[in-house]
């Protein structure tokens, strides 16, 4: 496992970006006559409520709803940071900053999402499994454990595969999806003739196809996550 700092970057202006999104909603808040960025934070914040009560008692998963929405916002706006064209980003070069190497963390056609790096899909894997265990032992004390022995002793192995594998495929999948787009967008724009009309038209596809993929990724991650959690909490009520 290797630090990327290009990674470190992208995430903080990703977390920047969130948190400029969420200063804005709430800077008037109105009942009457919410503003753009109000609707669009209470939608989400509707989206992932109806997730929880799909998945499982609304007041058990309550205490998710913050983190989840975090979540959700924070993959999606990762996986579209790559999508977005780098052109004058010599920033750091240009005033002779030579700090940790960042005069070369721009370099490239794009920049980078920071989930097109297994680190950061990993530690979001890792996250959602933490918080499955959190869960569990909070509503079932002890007897959360009980039910990797259930039906018999023997299952004992399979749950904790099980249970293993639930963060790799939920890291692989995400970081799969959103490395293979930046990749696929990166040599399309290698094409030959792109930059005159017909050529932009195969990049604006696939650009719009990325963006389509990028929000069914953060939805998908912030589901499985959902879903693991309610089989958490069930788990041992049968």
């Amino acid at each position: 496992m290797s630090l990327n700092a290009k990674t470190l970057v992208m995430t903080w202006i990703v977390m920047g970006i969130i948190l400029i999104i969420a200063l804005l909603g709430v800077r008037k808040l109105s009942s009457k006559t919410p503003g753009k960025m109000q609707n669009f934070l209470e939608w989400v914040f509707d989206f992932v409520s109806k997730l929880i009560s799909d998945n499982m008692s609304y007041e058990k998963g309550r205490p998710l709803l913050a983190y989840l929405v975090t979540l959700i916002m924070f993959v999606f706006f990762s996986n579209m940071l790559g999508l977005v064209p780098n052109l004058t980003f010599n920033l750091f070069e240009h005033f002779h900053v030579e700090f940790a190497e960042l005069n070369k963390i721009f370099e490239g056609p794009s920049l980078m999402s920071p989930t097109a790096d297994i680190n950061t899909t990993l530690a979001l894997a890792l996250l959602t499994i933490t918080l499955v265990i959190a869960m569990g032992v909070k509503h079932h004390g002890g007897r959360y454990f009980h039910h990797f022995l259930e039906p018999n002793p023997a299952f004992l192995l399979i749950h904790v595969i099980d249970m293993a594998s639930k963060p790799m495929t939920l890291g692989f999948r995400l970081f799969g999806n959103i490395f293979a787009g930046e990749v696929l967008l990166k040599v399309i724009l290698m094409l030959p003739g792109i930059w005159v009309l017909p050529g932009i038209i195969p990049d604006v596809i696939w650009l719009g196809f990325s963006i389509f993929v990028g929000a069914i990724q953060s939805f998908v991650f912030t589901v499985l996550t959902t879903a693991y959690v309610a089989q958490a909490v069930a788990a041992g009520d049968h």
